[in-house]
């Protein structure tokens, strides 16, 4: 089969690379011949591809890529991670209701917290998109925090952090980016020779740092709102990421996450 390219158009992907794995993939699942989907292909067209074939849950307005970022806790779900550039309230309103419902059944947060990206905790911070999204977060039935500012995702504020898209690729890509300058820096002193003798006794706390930090553990990114389990990879998953995006897509699939996105 042929692979559709990152660079080209995801809305090409149904027509042009009908013949690509993702396509065959996506088209087999729907078809009741597969439980879920994993890919580390192009997120547009699994996006694209996953919507129009496998199908919204009747009601979702837009499918949304939930990202498990690593933080001082035990990780929290970023949605939407980069599917929706352009978001209504009501759709933030569906992200939380989603992410709450899928850290809940697969994470096993028996009450996740959520939180509201915003610029400060103050309910009259934010653009309009905040300011419509919060009263509809507040009479929703979520264990909702309030406003949580980027700073207080890596700390342990929330379990569930609710934004548009466009926002929340910016956070994954700069906490990816802090993630590898931290390692690097670390990977510098450890070098040294005060850094040699630090790091053996270190060596067990640096493992399980290291461990926490990587993103191979948490495996792919799940998309909500589909009538089946699909999972996103990254692009750059080696084997341990891709086995566990599969152990992630297993898990999704036997809990009732999806039945719970539906009611």
């Amino acid at each position: 089969p042929s692979v559709i390219p990152v660079e080209e158009d995801p809305t090409t992907l149904l027509k042009k690379y009908a013949d690509s794995s993702m396509a065959v993939g996506l088209r087999l699942l729907s078809e009741g011949k597969g439980d879920a989907f994993v890919s580390a292909g192009s997120t547009g067209a699994l996006v694209v591809g996953a919507t129009l074939l496998v199908k919204r849950v009747r009601g979702v307005r837009r499918t949304a890529i939930g990202t498990l970022v690593p933080n001082a806790g035990n990780g929290y779900l970023l949605v939407d991670a980069g599917a929706n550039h352009d978001c209504r309230p009501e759709m933030l309103l569906q992200f939380a209701l989603m992410g709450s419902a899928y850290m809940q059944q697969v994470e096993g947060v028996a009450s996740p917290r959520v939180g509201l990206v915003n610029i400060g905790t103050e309910e009259n911070k934010g653009t309009q998109l905040q300011l419509d999204t919060l009263p509809l977060l507040q009479a929703a039935p979520l264990n909702f925090t309030g406003n949580v500012e980027a700073r207080g995702l890596p700390l342990g504020e929330v379990d569930v952090a609710v934004t548009d898209g466009f926002t929340g690729n910016i956070i994954l890509k700069t906490t990816e980016g802090m993630g590898k300058f931290f390692s690097r820096e670390l990977k510098g002193m450890i070098k040294s020779f005060p850094g040699v003798l630090g790091g053996l006794f270190l060596a067990g706390k640096l493992k399980a740092l290291r461990k926490k930090a990587d993103s191979n553990e948490a495996g792919g990114a799940p998309l909500l709102g589909l009538r089946k389990p699909v999972i996103k990879a990254h692009g750059s998953s080696n084997a341990k990421a891709i086995k566990n995006a599969i152990r992630q897509a297993k898990l999704y699939s036997e809990t009732g996450v999806i039945d719970d996105i539906r009611a």
